[in-house]
């Protein structure tokens, strides 16, 4: 069995490509100082409980499109005027982003900077036309009001570079990709529904709007991130404090709470040893 370079990276696997899924890629994006923390310094993030009701959104939308993979285009494609598009007949594999760096599954091998870079692809749609793929994204959200949605506003970001990442592996992969990718958005909807305990009270049922949206990719800054997490792997030393990101912020009042702790232990000591008065701070047995 190859060996796989995966987690933090380990300088005695240097020639084996390191695995980094486009989510850390994403991470290195909002703050390299907490990439370097967690992939360089092995020091780990607070995770974050998964999102289930998305993830099977995610996996009914995709069973949806299943019934015509391959052969023709789904209804709601013809009633948005793309009935030249079909879903995609894909490997199963691409779409478990937890195995992405294990052989047959979504990722492609940058050879400059020796990283895999990979994920869990939702769906791709071929264009009969012109013999293009196109990667689709599944989303689900409930809002508060009816607005329109769209892909404004600073986490959104983080949607299209997951689409860019997709296109530039699937184009390095071999095939003829298009520059279109699709967000399919359902949006369970409240207002004006008085409940969803069905006739049997055993199920419940929520209806979902759908949103169709077209992105235009932009694969222009993979491979400079890519070589950037590269040179991080040559330094000892975690990036300066990043003021915009919460964790950092975090992480520093805790180091300055633990200094002044510290300080207040050894003034203890200093006190005990001279009567002195003892800090109030310091929990005395």
């Amino acid at each position: 069995m190859a060996t796989r370079h995966r987690g933090i990276f380990r300088e005695s696997l240097r020639d084996v490509p390191w695995e980094i899924s486009r989510s850390k890629v994403e991470d290195f994006m909002k703050c390299r100082t907490c990439f370097w923390r967690e992939k360089i310094g092995g020091v780990k993030r607070v995770g974050m409980p998964g999102f289930l009701i998305n993830t099977n959104t995610d996996r009914l939308l995709k069973k949806e499109f299943d019934k015509y993979r391959g052969k023709k285009s789904h209804p709601f494609l013809i009633h948005h005027g793309l009935g030249y598009l079909i879903p995609y007949d894909f490997p199963e594999k691409w779409t478990l982003s937890t195995a992405f760096g294990a052989e047959g599954y979504f990722h492609y091998d940058h050879e400059p900077s020796n990283i895999r870079l990979g994920g869990g692809i939702d769906d791709i749609y071929e264009n009969t036309e012109t013999g293009e793929l196109h990667v689709v994204d599944y989303k689900s959200t409930s809002q508060s009001t009816s607005k329109k949605i769209t892909l404004d506003g600073y986490y959104k970001q983080a949607y299209k570079r997951q689409a860019d990442m997709y296109a530039w592996i699937l184009e390095k992969l071999g095939y003829n990709v298009g520059k279109t990718a699709y967000f399919l958005y359902v949006d369970g909807l409240h207002e004006g529904i008085n409940g969803m305990i069905d006739d049997d009270p055993e199920y419940a049922t929520m209806k979902f709007k759908t949103t169709w949206i077209e992105y235009q990719t932009d694969t222009s800054w993979i491979e400079k991130v890519l070589l950037e997490i590269k040179g991080m792997t040559y330094s000892n030393y975690a990036p300066p404090l990043n003021e915009d990101c919460d964790d950092c912020i975090y992480l520093d009042n805790f180091q300055k709470m633990d200094t002044f702790l510290r300080n207040s232990k050894e003034k203890e000591r200093m006190a005990d040893a001279t009567g002195s008065k003892p800090s109030p701070f310091i929990k005395r047995n």
